[in-house]
């Protein structure tokens, strides 16, 4: 680490921790759409480590490894990436037994460890084993909240909310600051007693890929007007099945639905569409490489993220500064970017009548739903990476300066 008279943080070497990364372009089919290889915290992670490495930040990222991954590359011209933990969906969280050995390794020379948390159970007691044994601050991401963003009573909700929860305060309440990406979980963080100096809001944010002019790609060929786009994982968290019974209501005229993504879902989303009787509707394009999405959204149709549980949703801020309507579920942090009625309609998750009934007014009023389209591309201008980066950079500064200047009290 290096710091100016200043107190600027010249460089810096971090260690990052999370249990998705961006895979490459091999992994998107096959064996790899089980290890659900694309997803916001996969994009959030791989485009904040892009910019941070165009700021000459050096890291070392420790991710799980899908199929066809190498373990080890080079990442950028500062960093090294490292996939640990078994090239198979069920082995995927065994990534931490095989980290928790080279941690001491691992984050030899490194001056603070950022740990980014989703549903995993493993990122916390690693990155504060990893922190504790280099004597380094501890910066903890919170993608998804365990305790307060995931939703639902299935076994795996009641794991994640209980034990993640617990394992989720145990971070907040030892991490030297708190990245957070909506206000709303600012704002809980705080009420459950995190110092709000050490939380701080920064969004996901819009990658390169995005900033360049987009028309209608090829993904979009074959697919009838008037049309909506879904583009995300095919889990039983993102309510695509709610958006099939939605668009089952919509048949006069009817409405083609694209479904960019794959996932664990993928076979009971394509049963469910045969007996709603829409499957000739719905056009699957599995798992695409992200340069291929601003052709996605560069139709302007209107982009439908029917989620149970959400805490903010990449694609929407993609699709808000392409320039798609916007129909999203009313949960989590959502609403703390889609204003209902002026960047784009909310609906209660689960209530594919709502979803439909929102659907029909974007397509039936083309002239409302352009000006909502409006309001969103300005509502999102200022979220680009290359703009973030520099305030994530600036939370690492004042986590080290705090640092030295305890250690020279000392």
């Amino acid at each position: 680490m290096s710091i100016t008279t200043s107190g600027y943080i010249r460089t810096v070497h971090v260690l990052r921790l999370c249990s998705v990364f961006a895979a490459p372009v091999t992994a998107l089919r096959g064996r790899g759409v089980r290890f659900d290889p694309v997803g916001g915290m996969q994009n959030h992670c791989a485009r904040l480590s892009e910019a941070l490495d165009r700021l000459g930040v050096r890291q070392t990222i420790v991710t799980t490894r899908p199929p066809t991954a190498p373990r080890t590359e080079d990442f950028g011209r500062h960093g090294l990436l490292v996939r640990l933990g078994l090239p198979i969906p069920a082995g995927r969280q065994m990534y931490a037994m095989a980290a928790w050995p080279l941690l001491s390794r691992l984050a030899e020379g490194a001056d603070l460890v950022h740990a980014h948390l989703g549903e995993d159970l493993a990122v916390v007691p690693l990155a504060l084993r990893a922190a504790g044994h280099a004597r380094v601050p501890f910066v903890l991401t919170v993608h998804c909240s365990p305790g307060h963003t995931v939703s639902g009573r299935t076994p795996r909700a009641l794991v994640l909310r209980h034990l993640g929860g617990a394992l989720e305060r145990r971070g907040t309440a030892r991490a030297d600051a708190v990245i957070v990406l909506t206000p709303r979980m600012r704002d809980v963080l705080v009420g459950d007693g995190v110092p709000a100096g050490r939380v701080h809001v920064i969004p996901s944010g819009i990658a390169p890929v995005f900033t360049r002019p987009a028309g209608p790609g090829p993904l979009l060929d074959g697919v009838p007007v008037p049309r909506v786009l879904y583009v995300g994982r095919l889990h039983e968290q993102k309510g695509v099945d709610v958006l099939l019974r939605a668009l089952a209501l919509l048949g006069d005229p009817p409405v083609d639905l694209l479904v960019v993504g794959d996932g664990p879902r993928a076979r009971r989303l394509r049963e469910l569409a045969e007996r709603l009787g829409v499957a000739a509707r719905v056009h699957l394009r599995g798992f695409v490489p992200q340069e291929e999405i601003p052709g996605v959204l560069g139709g302007g149709d209107p982009l439908v993220l029917p989620s149970r549980y959400e805490e903010l949703g990449t694609v929407l801020i993609e699709a808000m500064h392409a320039g798609n309507p916007i129909v999203a579920t009313r949960v989590g942090g959502i609403p703390d970017l889609v204003e209902d009625g002026v960047t784009g309609l909310l609906v209660p998750p689960g209530r594919p009548e709502a979803l439909a009934a929102a659907i029909r007014r974007l397509l039936d009023d083309p002239a409302e739903a352009k000006e909502m389209a409006a309001n969103a591309r300005r509502r999102v201008a200022e979220l680009h990476w290359d703009t973030l980066v520099h305030r994530v950079h600036a939370v690492y500064g004042e986590v080290l300066r705090a640092r030295t200047r305890i250690e020279a009290r000392a």
